[in-house]
């Protein structure tokens, strides 16, 4: 009964230390937006990824590689900051892409482990244009602050999608 009593005691121990002690979870963002174009109008604009004019925040954006996987680009934003982002899958055919960010200051995007996809389902004279990702929080630890918790990143990456998909949206139909 002692060594029950013991053995009890020890795995609570062991589950309160593992609850406090799991770190970051991976968080996932998606929108998605309808543009009134056919699917290979917009995909001459999002499928470029040497081009990332098309996200309002983004200024320059300089790349090598072309749309190849392990293509590279940095995107210039708006301020100064800058992305490093890798192109890991493209499918011109399917019209999606994948990519990852390799290096950005949290204080511009607070995330980490970033990977993104951007995909287009067509629709006949319409297209659906979903972006998701999945990251972590700028903060790897515990008790993050404030401003680089799992709300701030989801928050941050949300607001990232819905702009560009809403200019991108705008830029493609403007063009129409």
């Amino acid at each position: 009964m002692k060594f029950m009593r013991l053995a009890a005691v020890a795995a609570l121990a062991t589950v309160s230390f593992t609850a406090q002690a799991h770190g970051p979870t991976r968080q996932k963002v998606s929108e998605s937006v309808e543009i009134n174009a056919p699917a290979d109008k917009v995909w001459a604009v999002v499928g470029n990824f040497q081009d990332g004019s098309w996200i309002p925040v983004v200024e320059k954006t300089e790349g090598t590689g072309g749309n190849e996987p392990k293509a590279t680009r940095t995107l210039t934003l708006k301020g100064g900051a800058t992305v490093q982002e890798e192109l890991s899958k493209y499918d011109a055919e399917k019209k999606s892409l994948m990519y990852r960010i390799d290096k950005v200051d949290v204080k511009t995007l607070p995330v980490n482990d970033y990977s993104s996809w951007i995909e287009l389902d067509p629709q006949g004279d319409k297209t659906k244009v979903t972006w998701r990702g999945a990251f972590y929080r700028g903060y790897m630890n515990n008790d993050p602050p404030p401003d680089l918790n799992d709300e701030a990143a989801k928050k941050a990456v949300q607001g990232l999608y819905r702009a560009g998909l809403d200019n991108l949206k705008a830029k493609v139909e403007k063009g129409s």
